[in-house]
């Protein structure tokens, strides 16, 4: 039996490029007519009309959080010009949120940007963190009552997409979009670490939006890392500790003084003596191509503890792309286990969401299925899997037994 502390956070997340439709003032929308080999978003699942619905999933299933991103590409089409309608909306979702029951955990940034900001140089550009800071200072006026905010979605992953879609998008270069969060078909090198220079100027953006919204809302803030949940091979333990510092450390110890650290994990990886090792090919490997490890989670949420001994964690996303919906129950239970496992071990951890909420856009493919509930692409109808029921199961006991949920 697994019990989790009352008070806990169950939920499920979305991001708004991978799920509204139509984002067309953003960056990765004008990436994706360019870049070869990636699926266009389109219409997505035209979650920004049908979220109604979406929040109703939540609430109806037994989970009570919903993590979901506001666009800053929708807010502010134009630099400096603000849309008023587009923050009436996503003030609408909170209130929906709130109205069901669920509480609402907001993302102010997940992977994507105006396009206009890509224009001016992105990150890479000398007035990238004032114009987030002035965006972000805009939003703080929609998220009164909102307890949770993650301020960037996974910065080390934001950090190599930047750089592999510049790569992908120069002409010479003869490459095919490969979406960081998958894998090849066949073993490949390794994908490059995060650059570092673009991974400091993403800590000091974290540090301006943080300081704006401690000053402006009641909110926890913090924002979320991708764990690679690293295991070490014999004698590798010196090349272990330097990945891990760009990988993740850089990220982590920059959420030193946060309300929370969000922790985001699918899959660990091997590091030998040459580094990280490729996933080999493997029947039981994902539709993104990484090992089967329920596990990892354990593995993520105890090193970000080591870190930060003195930071809650949230774990802001863990999940699996299959076609199975029972796999995707037995690897959350494994996930869940590990999890409770930590926790009894003393690591603090304050909710499990789980990624995602819908089978959704996987930036530039459509194939990895994620979610809890599938979605006709022509009609959107929602289709909740049983494993929207069962994870529901286990947030309203609140409780997990190894084979499902069980009243504590």
């Amino acid at each position: 039996m697994h019990t989790f502390p009352d008070g806990f956070l169950w939920g499920a997340a979305t991001a708004p490029h991978q799920v509204e439709g139509n984002n067309v003032n953003s960056d990765f929308w004008a990436q994706e007519e360019r870049m070869p080999g990636a699926d266009r978003s389109g219409d997505a699942l035209d979650s920004y009309h049908r979220y109604t619905e979406d929040i109703r999933l939540v609430a109806e299933s037994g989970l009570n959080t919903y993590r979901f991103g506001i666009e800053w590409a929708r807010i502010e089409p134009v630099p400096g010009r603000v849309s008023r309608a587009a923050l009436a909306h996503y003030r609408r979702m909170i209130d929906e949120c709130l109205a069901a029951g669920v509480i609402p955990f907001v993302t102010i940034h997940h992977f994507t940007s105006p396009r206009w900001f890509a224009e001016e140089g992105g990150w890479h550009g000398e007035r990238a963190v004032d114009r987030f800071r002035a965006y972000v200072e805009t939003a703080t006026s929609i998220l009164d009552g909102v307890e949770w905010v993650c301020t960037i979605n996974e910065p080390n992953m934001l950090a190599i997409m930047v750089r592999e879609a510049e790569a992908t998008l120069d002409p010479d270069s003869g490459l095919e979009w490969l979406s960081p969060t998958l894998e090849a078909d066949t073993p490949r090198p390794v994908k490059p670490a995060p650059p570092v220079g673009t991974g400091r100027r993403l800590v000091e953006a974290h540090h301006a939006a943080r300081d704006v919204l401690r000053e402006r809302t009641d909110a926890r803030v913090g924002w979320s890392v991708a764990s690679r949940a690293f295991e070490t091979r014999p004698g590798a333990e010196e090349v272990r500790r330097r990945l891990e510092y760009i990988w993740e450390d850089l990220y982590l110890e920059a959420a030193r003084g946060d309300d929370f650290i969000g922790v985001q994990a699918y899959s660990a990886q091997w590091v030998g003596l040459e580094g990280i090792e490729p996933h080999p090919v493997h029947p039981d490997n994902t539709l993104v191509r990484t090992a089967y490890r329920p596990d990892a989670l354990g593995i993520a949420v105890r090193h970000t503890a080591e870190v930060l001994p003195d930071v809650p964690i949230v774990v802001t996303e863990n999940g699996i792309a299959t076609g199975d919906d029972s796999r995707r129950v037995a690897y959350t239970t494994g996930a869940l286990a590990a999890l409770s496992g930590a926790m009894r071990d003393g690591v603090d951890v304050r909710g499990y969401i789980h990624w995602s909420l819908l089978d959704n856009y996987e930036w530039g493919h459509w194939d990895p299925t994620f979610g809890l509930v599938a979605v006709d692409r022509e009609t959107f109808e929602r289709r909740p899997k049983p494993s929207l029921a069962w994870l529901g199961g286990v947030a309203k006991a609140n409780a997990l037994r190894d084979g499902g949920p069980s009243a504590a």
